[in-house]
């Protein structure tokens, strides 16, 4: 899988579309939807984020947000640390990530850095190309203790630059499969009819989500305990009272929380708001035309 995009992101072939965005609200939702996730594995997040908007493509910056993580996650020892803040000049917005890769106290006067290498996965790697194809400078510095990546953003939206709110589109290539409008995205489906889930699995097919699939909300619930996805899919006859506390739990952690309930029957497209409810629900006659709009709305409604 990460193979995979990583030989997507280097192929060039990945069509952008550029949008100012709230760099310290996207990573604050990346890091709430994770929560559970960091919490279970004994590592504690300290973010310090001032704002920042920043104008780049969305789906790659919320896939390249969670690189990150993924990749602090399979090293840190204990806290992994996130900051936001603005250069002097040029007035770019830098991420910085920081975690001690090793034990405090297995280190020794004159301990050498690690080998880059140790700390090079698949993980780093992907980073490192989508931070690439994002055209945002990195910077890493290993030392005994700690590891420290940067991340500069130059196209930063300040009051001081002119012309910011013209976003440019890169023309240089036609839309293709390539271009995933929700990749790096986590959908958990709950169905129990394989006939369902294979409708669902087709009509997201082109979104770049990963989908994961449990037959009952008892088995749905036990998939949240070691993180939450970032959207749940359910079908109506799954839905009772073990879904609405299941509903309410997962909504007091992440208010804007993505539920989407696939009607049995007929061609219903309701957002999430309709009649006071907070799931979405599409009918199943129109899975295929109507769930990967839904899906993308509610997602954005998080942005």
């Amino acid at each position: 899988m990460i193979g995979q995009q990583i030989a997507r992101f280097a192929s060039g072939r990945l069509r952008q579309s550029h949008e100012r965005l709230q760099l310290d609200d996207t990573l604050k939702g990346v890091l709430a939807h994770r929560h559970r996730e960091t919490q279970s594995r004994g590592i504690v997040l300290k973010p310090s984020l001032k704002q920042a908007e920043v104008i780049v493509d969305a789906s790659l910056l919320f896939s390249l947000l969670n690189t990150v993580l993924d990749w602090a996650l399979s090293h840190a020892q204990s806290n992994i640390e996130f900051r936001i803040d603005i250069k002097a000049w040029p007035q770019h917005a830098q991420l910085v990530c920081r975690f001690a890769h090793r034990p405090a106290d297995q280190i020794g006067e004159g301990d050498r850095p690690p080998e880059a290498a140790s700390l090079e996965s698949l993980s780093w790697r992907l980073l490192e190309q989508t931070a690439w194809t994002m055209g945002l400078p990195l910077d890493r510095r290993d030392d005994a203790l700690y590891s420290t990546l940067t991340l500069e953003f130059p196209r930063t939206a300040t009051d001081e630059i002119e012309g910011v709110s013209t976003v440019e589109l890169d023309e240089g290539f036609a839309p293709s499969t390539n271009s995933k409008p929700l990749a790096g995205s986590h959908v958990l489906v709950v169905a129990s009819r394989r006939d369902l889930r294979v409708q669902i699995r087709d009509a997201l097919r082109n979104m770049g989500t990963v989908i994961d699939f449990v037959s009952s909300v008892d088995e749905a619930s036990e998939f949240c305990r070691d993180g939450l996805p970032h959207a749940m899919i359910i079908e109506s006859i799954q839905r009772g009272e073990k879904f609405a506390h299941l509903r309410d739990e997962i909504s007091n952690e992440v208010p804007d929380f993505v539920f989407i309930e696939i009607i049995e029957e007929g061609n219903t497209f309701e957002m999430s708001g309709f009649s006071g409810s907070n799931v979405a629900r599409v009918g199943r006659d129109v899975i295929d035309s109507s769930l990967p709009s839904a899906l993308m709305f509610e997602l954005s409604k998080g942005l």
